[in-house]
């Protein structure tokens, strides 16, 4: 494969520096609030968030006040996007159905698709009041039938950010608590004096949030691993420099580590891409963030084929990939591994993250190798039953079981199948015994 790297990000090594840190922190704090509870999250909220209210959770009226604070053309926005979520959660949702069959006379099998009893939903703050984000997992959980569903969102400069708390009230949260970072998964998770724990944790945050979320895992369920926002822009000369680099360059302003990829098989596009967001870096707002984190992690990677274009992408197995080429189709038919797909010129990733309807909560760092993003289905649990309804199925069966379990040396699992075979089939067989083999039985 002839692939040239125009430019590089930093090295695996150099990414992975600041983890065993992150990693002692977390742990350190996740002890602490399984220890003593809810001290332990006061204390942790007031030391990185300045705030440590006499209580977390946010009251009715206190999110009706809210609510009221939020312009109606913005409150009408916000219905607009989770009205476009739940749509389509809804259509993922019906085509999960529950199923029985009867495999045999007298076997009858199922599987029922049953909701998380109890979801945890965060939603960052930090630089962004990210309101996209309380829409796709209380939207969704909602849309699940979840029974509960608390959703912690951290105070910005010790208030709540309104449009935040309306959306994901709008959204189907039944609690809502003020209260970010390490305490708030840690408290969601493992209880406190005011939150009951919950059976799942899922939602976007930064590195220690998503480094509390491994640790817990176990205790709890997840959703994914979540790394840094990751964008790729798969594109051929069909598409000019300034709609790559405006591609680029708005991810990249998520924070310091995230990376964007330009992947191509036209050296034109390439460069001129590369001066594209020189321009775009000293004229956007967040040119802060997003200069400091394409000088780090933006990559621009030149192929001489589209066959090695779908490798490379494949092998980066990017968050989101915009493909713009002439032959969009084409990619979606043959990638394999990606968080999202966005396909031709005009959709982006800023769709998908807003409001088009699709899910933003998505893997990162080659996780889509073996793993979608956050959907409907990540609420629902998928639970199999069986049924033996005759004499004749329970034997036809058992006679089977219990030569099966002769095999692999399990005495007490034969003697289940033993037992119906002599209650149901009327057959002289000792405790721990073998079943007899039936005439015409290989």
């Amino acid at each position: 494969m002839t692939v040239e790297y125009l430019k590089r990000g930093k090295s695996d090594s150099e990414k992975a520096a600041g983890d065993e840190r992150i990693r002692g922190i977390v742990e350190s704090a996740l002890a602490d609030i399984e220890n003593r509870g809810g001290e332990a999250v006061r204390e942790l909220s007031e030391k990185f968030d300045g705030y440590a209210p006499a209580r977390f959770r946010l009251s009715e009226s206190e999110i009706e006040s809210l609510v009221a604070k939020v312009p109606t053309c913005d409150l009408a926005d916000i219905r607009f996007a989770q009205e476009q979520i739940r749509n389509f959660a809804r259509a993922q949702r019906n085509s999960m159905l529950d199923i029985e069959i009867e495999t045999m006379p007298g076997v009858i099998l199922g599987h029922r698709n049953i909701p998380v009893q109890s979801v945890g939903c965060y939603i960052p703050g930090g630089k962004f009041p990210l309101i996209a984000s309380a829409h796709m997992s209380t939207v969704t959980a909602s849309v699940a039938e979840v029974p509960r569903i608390a959703a912690c969102t951290p105070p910005v400069n010790g208030e709540p950010v309104p449009s935040v708390v309306a959306s994901m009230h709008l959204g189907g949260a039944h609690e809502i608590y003020l209260l970010g970072g390490i305490q708030a998964v840690g408290a969601m998770a493992l209880g406190s004096d005011e939150i009951e724990p919950v059976d799942m944790l899922v939602g976007p945050g930064n590195a220690f949030v998503a480094e509390a979320k491994r640790q817990l895992f176990g205790r709890v369920g997840i959703d994914l691993f979540a790394g840094p926002t990751e964008t790729m822009v798969v594109a051929d000369e069909t598409v000019d420099a300034e709609m790559c680099a405006t591609d680029l360059v708005g991810q990249a302003e998520h924070g310091f580590d995230s990376p964007a990829v330009l992947v191509t098989n036209s050296r034109k596009l390439a460069t001129e891409t590369l001066d594209e967001i020189e321009r775009i870096l000293k004229i956007i707002p967040t040119a802060n963030t997003a200069a400091k984190s394409w000088e780090d992690y933006g990559q621009v990677v030149l192929c001489d084929t589209y066959e090695e274009m779908l490798e490379v992408a494949n092998e980066i197995a990017s968050e989101h990939v915009q493909v713009m080429t002439d032959r969009d189709d084409w990619f979606l038919d043959r990638m394999t591994s990606y968080g999202a797909l966005f396909l031709g010129p005009r959709t982006n990733v800023s769709y998908g993250d807003k409001v088009i309807g699709t899910n933003h909560t998505l893997p990162t760092r080659r996780a889509g190798r073996y793993t979608g993003g956050l959907w409907v289905g990540k609420f629902l649990k998928t639970h199999t039953y069986q049924k033996v309804t005759t004499d004749e199925a329970a034997v036809r069966i058992g006679e089977y079981c219990s030569r099966l379990c002769k095999l692999e040396g399990f005495a007490g699992h034969g003697e289940q199948a033993n037992l119906r075979l002599r209650r149901y089939g009327g057959m002289n067989i000792p405790f721990a015994g073998s079943a007899p083999y039936p005439q015409g039985v290989k």
